[in-house]
């Protein structure tokens, strides 16, 4: 990071003079949450006992048999509430009562984020309001109900293409309108400093723990790491450990119906500078600077704009961008289900159909890993209603 709250040139703090105090304040109560051992020690807690870290390694026989090579998946799937997000919310919930914060906010794009956001608060004893796009309230509505039943709010936003980009949007203008007793609980490593540092802290775990797991299966790194990548929580968490070691990085981005047909949500495939939601970053926007509406049939990559720390990683060639469309994404989900007995998320999805693509470049002996950041039990519904089971 060239300097604070900046990852080369992208990220800063693009804010109404409302937010800054709100955001100072934030910022050092992390660096002092950071110092202090007994935050760490209940966090270390949280996701062990209660969360159900570390998450498996697994080998994928019949996948890797099918592929040609040795191909693992980081089961984030398993973790409690069934996806990565849960290592944030914790981070985030228990750093609000830190600083003495009682109501959280929060907005989600697949649910996912909502509903680990309702998770943690509940076990903490916070308030919990979260923000969601009318379109992702109804493609989502089993997270939904997940959301309601564990005491959350849930407000449908009506506003723009109704979709997370404006989930967002709602929930910045509630933090500036209630700062001085609200926590904004942002699930991303996107926004404003210090949210894109700190998110990616909380989510590095997903890839140090691979680092140590696949150390101790294979001997040594692996040659691929493939993850999804809508604002890029899951990416930067499985990436950021493995920057620097000489492993081939690939994130995969949503193709939707192509990305020659502008309805898509590859960000840093297709997309410029710009400055979205507080930070400078990739952003699909249009040539008068104004931010496109996109599509994917995975609402956590239905987002125009992608975390800062990813958009200098890909500047500096460290890491591969891909996108992948909704139907080489719905196919995976079901290769996925009828070879392992798994049903990735959607997002998760994109990832495994991109290793489908890479296979030939591998030999029998490469070891390749998939961040599988999320179950599919949620979107079993959107499938059915894109045409369901296949032939």
């Amino acid at each position: 990071m060239a300097e604070k709250g900046r990852f080369g040139k992208y990220g800063g703090q693009y804010v109404p003079e409302t937010l800054m105090e709100p955001l100072l304040a934030l910022e050092d109560a992390y660096a002092r949450a950071c110092g202090d051992a007994a935050f760490r020690d209940e966090l270390r807690r949280y996701l062990t006992e209660y969360a159900g870290r570390p998450t498996p390694l697994t080998y994928c026989a019949n996948v890797s048999r099918i592929l040609g090579c040795r191909v693992y998946l980081k089961r984030e799937d398993l973790l409690h509430g069934g996806a990565h997000k849960l290592n944030n919310t914790l981070g985030q919930a228990l750093l609000a009562r830190y600083m003495g914060k009682r109501r959280v906010i929060a907005e989600t794009g697949a649910g996912q984020h909502g509903v680990a956001t309702a998770i943690a608060c509940a076990a903490l004893g916070l308030d919990s309001v979260v923000y969601m796009g009318e379109t992702d309230v109804q493609r989502q509505a089993l997270n939904v109900y997940r959301m309601r039943i564990l005491g959350a709010e849930v407000i449908p936003v009506a506003s723009g293409t109704r979709t997370l980009k404006d989930a967002v949007n709602e929930a910045l203008r509630d933090w500036v309108t209630n700062a001085r007793d609200t926590y904004y609980l942002l699930g991303s490593v996107v926004g404003p400093h210090p949210y894109p540092t700190m998110i990616r802290d909380f989510q590095k775990v997903i890839g140090e723990e691979t680092k140590q797991q696949v150390l101790q299966r294979e001997g040594r790194l692996p040659d691929a790491i493939l993850a999804c990548v809508g604002g890029g929580s899951n990416a930067i968490g499985m990436f950021h450990p493995f920057v620097g070691e000489g492993v081939r990085l690939v994130g995969v981005e949503a193709g939707g119906r192509g990305v020659d047909t502008g309805e898509h949500g590859a960000t840093l495939c297709a997309g410029t500078e710009g400055i979205l939601h507080g930070a400078l970053s990739y952003l699909l926007q249009d040539a008068d600077g104004q931010v496109r509406a996109t599509h994917s049939v995975a609402a956590g990559l239905d987002y125009p704009g992608v975390g800062p720390e990813l958009s200098c990683l890909k500047d500096e060639k460290k890491v591969e961008f891909v996108s992948v469309t909704d139907r080489e994404a719905l196919d995976a989900f079901h290769f996925l289900a009828r070879t392992e007995g798994i049903l990735p998320a959607l997002e998760s999805a994109h990832a495994v159909a991109q290793v489908r693509r890479m296979a030939g470049e591998f030999d029998r002996d490469a070891v390749v890993i998939v961040n599988l950041s999320g179950r599919g039990d949620k979107d079993v519904t959107e499938v059915v209603r894109m045409g369901g089971l296949q032939a």
